[in-house]
């Protein structure tokens, strides 16, 4: 045969995972004699080209594909509460994300599984579209092997019960090693050293004690304390945020114009300011932003504080900053009436709402008026009253007629429409809970944040033109894998998506409207919502699937997120607006630099949800026995996630509690069956439920289903009549679930991951 060429070697590579070696690739593709010197010129270049990634002496893979059998770095849990790894090669992690799924083969002895921050060495293979890792042995065990939990005192000594429910370890502590630990403290704890391996229970070390399981605000201590979020700052950062030196540069003067900040009523900084006039044949709107970037300089003690924190933390209770207060809360917020620096962005619009134009200022502006969200909104509606009253005609009217243009474009250009309600946790003065509230959204909150978006757009815009090194804000377009098992949900409800077709916002948009009032809506709103890919921070634009925008950077937080700053010291070395811009030293660790706020922007959203969850335990407590309105979130081989009515707060019914009945998981419908009647729970259903166990520690919330199931959907019972007949029969007790998308159920490692699902971070 004559010799294949480079797309034949990669087609064979890529069919035929498990063909790494030379001589593999030369047995399949039937190459002989003198041919093999040419196939070893080919890998060659594949290699050189990026194209291929050597794995071995005379092995080799696609770049991006993981290979057979290698090391995965696991860096994160998922929402679903999966251990989420990459693939690691001579130049660190690559590829695709890979899913943990269990042990390889029979494991001999104690075994450890990996865990966040470990390095293991798998059996890698695609499943289903879906890369899966199971572990032959853990490598590398996290740094840290310290947990936090509660202390309680017993008779023979103490004991640490860990406020992860993820965590299996606990602690004995013997009295010389509780360092004043008393019953009911929140401590952190190490394991004890000792000479040689001892079988038995694990003995540990008080190293701190970080507050009391009766104190208020013990949930977020918890969760600060559990995820290493930094807390107190250098002294050295503190010295330079209190005695600010701001860079020298030239100004233009804004403080003629009256710009005003629009803020929730209690906020402490005011980050951003807007502005908006009518002009012949359309709107100009400034919006100025406060000019950190003055302050918080290249390599000194804030600038690397801030980029070890990545962004700020927001809990219920309380703000964990990117920068002291003293500059975030002070010079770097727009108070009303004093003069402040700022970096402004003023766009052109005409009358439909597209943007003609922008340019980028580097100025001084002073706040004309502090509002709140309800204060504007109410003046727009016709009860004007104090400052608002006063700004109605020049300031606030401009705004809305402007923000009505802009509002026309966003909606041609449809954005995925996921308005999804978020609730607030309400809080007495000596830090009690007195209630739970949905947070109001008004057409105040959608007229900032699209003029944020709109800022956004001309950052990326500018520094594209530019040709500047960036942090863009991508959102990926959905995997083929996760439309795929989208679009077989949708046939089990007798809905069709078309697989083929590249995935659009406006199809999901329409998807939404079509259900909107129909018995599936919650259910198909969750699974779009499940279907997105996560936004992260990176240095290569992959554009933003969900606000349907080809390029997209932050620019408008620079107090909070450690992005917006990189963005505006880009913007101020490429428009020559001073000596502070970015810098090449920095401009060559991009990649590096937005791979770690990614995963700080990680690290906070995942603290939040365990303090949210933790206060909702505490405000139910004296709740069990009481009986419930939820709707189940989440199904799983385990049991099903309920969303109880009012509080929102996410209870676990065990799959063996529900029924004597034999449930099986439909993955595909994402519902569970009773096998024989087919009765099922699913996705979306309004149920009834009681409180049976509350864990204010780990947050969690045990439910004792009420409601009877649905009767069995009629276009899923001759699929799963025909798996009813392919599955064996094993004996087990009730209720227990199998199914070959979801293995063998595990309790313990399926408990209560979160399914909170509010809209992602954009």
């Amino acid at each position: 045969m004559s010799f294949p060429d480079k797309q034949t070697v990669l087609d064979y590579i890529r069919d035929h995972p498990n063909a790494t070696t030379k001589q593999d690739i030369a047995r399949g593709l039937k190459v002989k004699g003198r041919d093999r010197a040419t196939l070893r010129e080919i890998l060659k270049e594949l290699e050189q080209d990026g194209t291929l990634e050597r794995t071995g002496k005379r092995a080799w893979a696609q770049a991006d594909r993981p290979p057979p059998t290698g090391v995965v770095q696991f860096t994160h849990q998922d929402e679903n509460g999966d251990l989420i790894g990459k693939a690691v090669g001579d130049n660190g992690p690559f590829g695709p994300d890979i899913i943990y799924t269990g042990l390889s083969g029979k494991p001999r002895g104690k075994v450890t599984e990996p865990g966040e921050g470990d390095r293991a060495l798998c059996k890698i293979k695609l499943v289903d579209g879906v890369w899966q890792a199971r572990a032959l042995t853990v490598l590398e065990k996290r740094l840290s092997n310290s947990i936090v939990g509660l202390y309680s005192q017993g008779p023979r000594g103490g004991k640490v019960t860990p406020s992860n429910r993820k965590e299996r370890r606990e602690f004995l502590i013997q009295e010389a090693d509780r360092n004043g630990a008393e019953d009911g403290d929140l401590v952190i704890t190490v394991p004890k050293p000792q000479a040689r391996r001892q079988y038995g229970p694990n003995l540990g070390i008080v190293r701190e004690v970080i507050g009391h399981i009766d104190d208020p605000r013990s949930a977020s201590l918890l969760a600060i304390h559990a995820h290493d979020i930094p807390v107190e700052f250098p002294e050295a950062a503190l010295e330079q945020a209190r005695d600010p030196k701001p860079a020298k540069a030239e100004r233009e003067d804004l403080t003629q114009i009256p710009l005003i900040t629009i803020d929730p009523h209690d906020a402490r900084d005011h980050d951003d300011a807007v502005f908006a006039e009518q002009l012949d044949d359309g709107w100009r709107v400034i919006v100025a932003i406060a000019d950190v970037a003055a302050y918080v300089t290249e390599n000194s003690p804030l600038d690397r504080e801030a980029l070890k924190r990545g962004n700020s933390t927001y809990f219920p209770d309380r703000v964990v900053p990117m920068l002291p207060f003293e500059l975030s809360a002070d010079e770097c917020s727009l108070r009303e009436g004093e003069l402040r620096r700022c970096m402004a962005v003023e766009m052109i619009f005409d009358k439909s709402g597209t943007k003609r134009s922008h340019r980028f200022i580097r100025g001084m502006m002073k706040s004309a008026a502090k509002l709140s969200y309800q204060e504007a909104q109410a003046a727009i509606d016709g009860k004007p009253g104090g400052k608002a009253g006063e700004m109605l005609e020049d300031v606030l009217k401009p705004l809305w007629g402007a923000y009505a243009a802009v509002a026309r474009a966003r909606d041609k250009r449809s954005p995925l429409d996921l308005d999804l309600p978020e609730r607030r946790i309400i809080f007495s003065e000596d830090g009690e809970i007195e209630g739970i509230i949905t947070k109001e959204r008004l057409e105040a909150h959608r007229l900032i944040e699209e003029f944020m978006i709109q800022a956004n757009v001309a950052a990326a815009e500018t520094l594209e033109k530019q040709k500047s090194p960036l942090v863009y804000r991508v959102h990926d377009v959905p995997s083929d894998a996760k439309i795929a098992a989208f679009a077989e949900f949708l046939q089990t409800i007798d809905m069709k998506w078309h697989v083929g077709e590249r995935p659009q916002t406006e199809k999901f948009n329409r998807l939404l409207k079509d259900i909107q009032d129909g018995d599936y809506a919650q259910m198909v709103t969750q699974m779009v919502l499940r279907t997105q890919a996560q936004a992260i921070y990176s240095e290569e634009n992959l554009g933003h699937f969900g606000l349907n925008l080809v390029r997209y950077a932050h620019f408008t937080s620079p107090i909070r997120r450690y992005a917006d700053l990189i963005v505006h010291r880009a913007l101020i070395a490429a428009l020559n607006l001073g000596p502070d811009g970015l810098s090449k030293d920095m401009s060559v660790r991009l990649e590096e630099i937005a791979e770690h706020i990614s995963g700080t922007e990680r690290r906070s959203m995942a603290a939040e949800r365990e303090a949210t969850d933790r206060y909702l335990a505490i405000f139910l407590a004296d709740r069990v026995g009481a009986e419930f309105e939820g709707r189940i979130t989440g199904v799983t081989g385990a049991g099903l996630f309920v969303a109880l009515a009012g509080s929102g707060a996410d209870g676990f019914i065990p799959i063996s509690s529900i029924s004597d009945d034999y449930w099986v998981l439909d993955d595909a419908a994402m519902q569970i069956y009773a096998r024989g009647s087919g009765k099922t729970y699913g996705l979306g259903q309004i149920v009834k439920v009681r409180l049976k166990e509350v864990t204010p520690l780990q947050g969690g919330l045990l439910l004792e289903m009420l409601s009877e199931p649905m009767p069995a959907p009629k276009g899923r019972r001759e699929a799963r009549s025909k798996t009813d007949a392919d599955r064996p029969s094993r004996r087990g007790a009730p209720g227990r679930i199998k199914s070959k998308q979801s293995g063998k159920p595990k309790f313990s490692k399926k408990t209560l991951p979160k399914h909170k699902r509010r809209g992602r971070k954009k």
